[in-house]
């Protein structure tokens, strides 16, 4: 199934202004540099990577947030979510399996991959290069990861959407009739493996940007795993007036679970649910540049894909090496590239087209 040819000139289009967005931080620290009239990249014998003390400080408390902490966290969120009956009973049998394995599996066959990039290939296709960087000030480098991890994620997860090949490698991050802590690692492990933005970062981290890399990823991992939990934690900043204008600046930096609940969504017939649409993941902000997004404050009734057939968990963790028997999924053995809806979604836009031509015809959301 072959992309809309608007639909390719748009992605042309968004794809070479992203490539100015990359270079961004990059002339802002060379201009940082220019402007107090130095030239710390020449001074090889002071090569030591600038922290600041506060960093320093509370460089533990992130250390463990990124490796058992957000388990820990996940996990309470998690129980909190179930006493709090927000699952409404749809954590059947067969997505118990799935949300289990794609929570466990990758944090364990993910390290030898990772190792492997960071400590054997690296130093070989990039010989000499181990802390290059040290003289970005820390701001520099974590405005640089954050831009570059982020903008990257983003074009991989509306890549994913867009291109009918790439869908069914993501398909399973949507497929939970539910939101919440259970299912926000479920992905195809083929999807998490070749996860770009990993790469990159690791990239960064070699050339000397490690501290401002663990900055970056405690912070993003704050902001998805809060917009992907079913608490909503962002309502009363749409209820109490005084807390709109601090709304209003949110919603276009950030993901909030109002919007990336309405990315979750099994329909878009609703004004609510998009699906097609509210890529972004650390920073909504994205969506806001490229015309992606939707902002309507409210929450989708239902969750989930339509065409979802509960296909085994073997099949949406590891397809195309196993299939699902199920007959007419996407995931079977000569089922469709996408579901029934989702050619005309991917080729017409019809929230996005629509609503571009109401009140605010230069701009992509409508407020309601």
């Amino acid at each position: 199934m072959a992309i809309d040819k608007t639909l390719r000139r748009k992605i042309l289009k968004d794809g070479t202004i992203s490539l100015f967005i990359y270079a961004l931080p990059v002339v802002a620290v060379y201009l940082y540099f220019a402007i107090k009239g130095e030239t710390p990249w020449l001074n090889e014998a002071s090569a030591q990577i600038n922290v600041p003390a506060v960093f320093s400080f509370i460089k533990p408390v992130f250390t463990n947030l990124q490796s058992w902490g957000f388990i820990a966290i996940a996990l309470v969120l998690g129980i909190a979510e179930f006493a709090l009956g927000l699952y409404d009973n749809k954590w059947t049998k067969t997505e118990r399996a799935i949300d289990i394995v794609c929570f466990i599996a990758p944090k364990i066959l993910l390290v030898p991959v990772t190792a492997f990039f960071g400590l054997k290939l690296l130093p070989f296709v990039l010989p000499g290069l181990a802390n290059h960087f040290w003289w970005v000030p820390f701001w520099g480098g974590s405005l640089i990861i954050a831009v570059a991890d982020d903008l990257t994620q983003y074009w991989y997860h509306r890549l994913h959407h867009q291109v009918p090949f790439m869908w069914r490698f993501h398909r399973t991050h949507h497929s939970a009739p539910y939101m919440g802590m259970a299912m926000a690692s479920r992905q195809n492990f083929l999807y998490t493996v070749f996860f770009s933005q990993i790469y990159l970062t690791a990239t960064l981290v070699y050339l000397g940007l490690g501290p401002q890399a663990l900055f970056v990823t405690v912070i993003k991992s704050v902001i998805t795993l809060s917009a992907h939990s079913s608490i909503a934690w962002d309502k009363p900043f749409y209820k109490y007036k005084i807390l709109h204008p601090f709304a209003w600046v949110l919603e276009r930096l950030i993901s909030t679970p109002a919007t990336h609940h309405a990315h979750h969504a099994d329909t878009f017939d609703d004004g609510v649910g998009y699906y097609k649409g509210n890529f972004g993941n650390m920073f909504f902000i994205w969506d806001v540049i490229f015309g992606t997004g939707l902002i309507t404050r409210k929450y989708p009734s239902s969750y989930g894909i339509s065409f979802y057939k509960a296909e085994e968990w073997q099949a949406q963790f590891l397809w195309p090496i196993f299939k699902s028997k199920k007959e007419g999924s996407e995931l079977s053995k000569n089922g469709p590239e996408v579901g029934d809806e989702v050619p005309t979604i991917i080729q017409e836009h019809p929230i996005a087209d629509s609503f571009r031509k109401q009140s605010q015809p230069d701009f992509a959301f409508n407020i309601q």
